[in-house]
C-alpha cells in the first residue's frame, strides 16, 4: 500500500510539473555537469535555475530553499568573477584544492551559523506567514548549500561533499511538497556530485603532484 501511495504520488506530481520546473531542472542540471569541468558556463546557466526556483520556493512555501537560490544568484555572479581572474601570463588564478585545517574549521562554522539562523528563523516564519514550512529539514538544505557554493567559488573540492548532504536532504523535501520532478532532480543532482567529487578530487592530486 505504501509503494503503490508513494508511486500514486510520483505520478501526479510529474503530471502537475509546469514548464517553468523543467527549465529549472534541465539549467540545473547543465551547470552541474559544466561545474564537474572546471567550466566557467556553470555560472551563467546556473542563474537560470536560480532565479526561477527563487520564484517557484516562495510559492510552494520553502522560504528557506527561496534564501538558498537567492544567495546562489548572488555567489554565482561573484564566482563568474573569481573564475575568470587570470595573472599577468594570462592564466588561470584560482586552482581545484582541497581545504586546510583552517578552511575546514571555517566550513563547520559556517555551516552552523546558517543552519542555527535559518532554522530559528523558519520557526517563525512558520507560525507567522508559512504553515508548510519545515524548519529543521529545510534549514539543513539550505545550510549545506549555503557551504557548498562558498566552496565552489573557492574552487574547494570539499564543496562536493556539501553537494552531496544537500541533495540527499532535498529529494524527500520537495517530494513532500509536490514538488515530484524537482525531487527526481535531486537524485540526479546527488549521481552527478558524486562523480564531481571523484573528478575533482582527481584535479587537486595532479595540482599537488
Amino acid at each position: 500500500m505504501e509503494i503503490n501511495y508513494i508511486f500514486q504520488q510520483f505520478w501526479d506530481g510529474m503530471r502537475q510539473t509546469t514548464w517553468l520546473e523543467y527549465i529549472a531542472v534541465f539549467a540545473g542540471i547543465a551547470s552541474v555537469w559544466f561545474s564537474r569541468k572546471e567550466h566557467i558556463l556553470v555560472y551563467p546557466v546556473g542563474l537560470i535555475n536560480t532565479i526561477i526556483y527563487i520564484y517557484l520556493s516562495f510559492k510552494f512555501h520553502l522560504p528557506g530553499e527561496a534564501s538558498v537560490n537567492f544567495y546562489y544568484t548572488v555567489m554565482s555572479i561573484y564566482g563568474w568573477y573569481i573564475w575568470m581572474k587570470k595573472n599577468d601570463q594570462q592564466d588561470t588564478v584560482l586552482h581545484v584544492t582541497w581545504s586546510d585545517k583552517r578552511m575546514l574549521l571555517y566550513q563547520g562554522l559556517f555551516f552552523l551559523f546558517f543552519y542555527v539562523t535559518i532554522y530559528f528563523s523558519l520557526v517563525y516564519l512558520k507560525e507567522n506567514f508559512f504553515e508548510g514550512a519545515i524548519p529543521w529539514a529545510d534549514a539543513f538544505a539550505s545550510a549545506t548549500a549555503f557551504t557548498g557554493m562558498w566552496l565552489m567559488t573557492r574552487k574547494k573540492v570539499e564543496s562536493w561533499y556539501w553537494w552531496i548532504a544537500t541533495n540527499i536532504a532535498s529529494v524527500p523535501l520537495y517530494f513532500a511538497k509536490g514538488l515530484v520532478f524537482t525531487s527526481v532532480y535531486y537524485i540526479v543532482l546527488l549521481i552527478m556530485a558524486m562523480a564531481g567529487l571523484m573528478e575533482w578530487t582527481k584535479r587537486a592530486k595532479q595540482k599537488h603532484a
